[in-house]
């Protein structure tokens, strides 16, 4: 195990900062990239809300993953790569239990991977990043070098499109999908592929909370951009990007400049003197937040990544990782009209600090209410094994890769072989922020550091937060489906770098 003193060091080597008395800054998750081109004053572009996904069919959708030029930064053009062409991609309104069938075409240079994260989904339709779709005509050559995926054995490819099962049997809750190719996640993302997919239940319908106009998806995330208006990312090759990492400084993970919601930067929205329902995704590589309300204000949370809480929790503040999700109620009745709401981000500087603005129009009617209760807590299950998983860094600057028990990725060789409607308790380790994101499984968090679990870690998860050299105990739930799945960090640099495993429901 890596002492502290030589985990500093490592830190130091990667071009990160180190806060005075030799204590690590505890917030510092990636390495910056500063955009080339003059950053958009803040608060000037209206919020965009992503299009909703309409089924060619009943049950069945088609999306095309495409190139497009669109305006993120006001007069210049980017070129993204999206799900129908958008950054966010659509988002998908599926009922719960509705088997939903979403075929994926790929008409990008390079294969691609959707994983639908939060899925209780069948193992052949989860997106495991061996299994791709390659555009029409187009050859494949899987990735040389290290990672020993050089075998065509180990790759299952899909030409010009594939179809995803989704039965969604699982209550209510709002996940994401996202491009999952192996090595390639983190550049494939920030390019742009990526959105929402909400399931909905009676039980959520129910609910008195804020809906239609305001019950609003917020794609948080931060890019930089060329001075042409690209994206910028760290690559070698300035016509496709190539394995993140190649530069050792950004081996920790990628930081942009700009702060993005829902692919605007900085964007503000009008809203009414009475209660939103805010669906907060942290879609970021690497980044963290911790979100804020100025002059004023509380998140009153009722859901997490899997669904509804049992009872509503007020928070000041929110620290949300990559890959979580926050599904909460912001309050404005009571201010006048003209007052602005400003959502900052207190981990960032300057104007990344900043993250969106709320202004309010005008008064009007509400009948939404913030129940007591929520949903029943439900039993809780009885573990059967405990495992622990270490994630860290191994060797050094220049030859170093991110691991899980000291071991690299290898597809096929799983960490783990829990039964299937079992439950586990599984430990997680660290030497610096790794967001745990578990596929199929959703889990509750027992303690941090052998004490109580935060605040917000309230409810059912499937990704946490995990801190430098913190030890987080996790209940881990194994239900829906045999077949092999994943658990990996969701900084999506270390992900490119091997920081995954195999585990196999039984």
């Amino acid at each position: 195990m890596i002492s502290r003193r030589g985990f500093l060091g490592l830190l130091g080597g990667a071009g990160l900062t180190v806060a005075g008395c030799g204590a690590l800054a505890p917030e510092v998750a990636g390495e910056s990239l500063t955009s080339a081109l003059p950053l958009p004053a803040r608060f000037t572009v209206p919020l965009p809300i992503p299009a909703t996904a309409v089924p060619v069919r009943p049950g069945h959708y088609e999306v095309v993953q495409r190139a497009a030029k669109v305006e993120i930064i006001p007069g210049t053009t980017t070129e993204i790569w999206g799900y129908d062409g958008t950054f966010p991609g659509p988002t998908f309104h599926l009922d719960s239990g509705g088997r939903t069938v979403i075929r994926v075409r790929n008409e990008l240079p390079v294969p691609t991977s959707t994983h639908l994260h939060g899925g209780v989904t069948p193992s052949q339709s989860d997106g495991y990043p061996t299994d791709v779709v390659i555009a029409e005509g187009r050859g494949f050559r899987p990735p040389q070098g290290d990672h020993s995926h050089d075998d065509l054995s180990q790759w299952t490819l899909h030409e010009a499109a594939r179809d995803y099962v989704y039965p969604l049997e699982q209550r209510a809750a709002t996940l994401w999908y996202h491009d999952h190719r192996m090595d390639f996640t983190a550049p494939q993302v920030w390019r742009g592929l990526a959105g929402f997919l909400v399931v909905r239940d009676d039980e959520d319908d129910a609910l008195p909370l804020p809906k239609g106009e305001r019950d609003i998806p917020l794609m948080i995330c931060d890019r930089a951009f060329e001075e042409d208006g690209s994206f910028r990312y760290p690559s070698l090759d300035p016509t496709l990007l190539m394995r993140p990492g190649v530069d050792d400084a950004f081996m920790a993970g990628v930081e942009g400049d700009v702060i993005l919601v829902n692919g605007a930067p900085w964007p503000f929205l009008e809203v009414d003197a009475v209660r939103y329902r805010l669906r907060l995704l942290n879609a970021s590589n690497a980044r963290r937040f911790r979100l804020r309300l100025t002059p004023g204000g509380r998140f009153v949370q009722v859901g997490s990544d899997q669904g509804l809480l049992t009872a509503p929790l007020a928070h000041d503040a929110i620290t949300i990782s990559p890959g979580e999700r926050f599904d909460v109620i912001v309050d404005f009745s009571g201010r006048p009209a003209g007052t602005e709401v400003t959502m900052v981000n207190t981990l960032g500087a300057g104007a990344a600090r900043d993250v969106m603005r709320f202004r309010v129009r005008r008064g009007a009617a509400d009948d939404s209410v913030i129940p007591k209760r929520l949903s029943p807590a439900g039993p809780v299950p009885t573990a059967v094994a405990t495992r622990v998983f270490d994630f860290r860094r191994t060797g050094q600057r220049g030859g170093g890769s991110w691991t899980i028990n000291g071991r690299r990725f290898r597809p096929g060789r799983p960490l783990a072989t829990p039964r299937l409607d079992t439950s586990e308790i599984w430990r997680f380790t660290s030497d610096f922020h790794h967001p745990v994101h578990v596929h199929l499984a959703r889990f509750r968090v027992l303690s941090r550091n052998g004490g109580p679990a935060a605040a917000t870690d309230a409810g059912w998860k499937d990704t946490v937060d995990v801190r430098p050299y913190e030890v987080v105990d996790v209940l881990v739930r194994f239900e829906g489906y045999r077949g092999r799945y994943m658990l990996h960090c969701h900084n999506l640099e270390h992900e490119d770098m091997a920081m995954m495993a195999d585990f196999e429901v039984v």
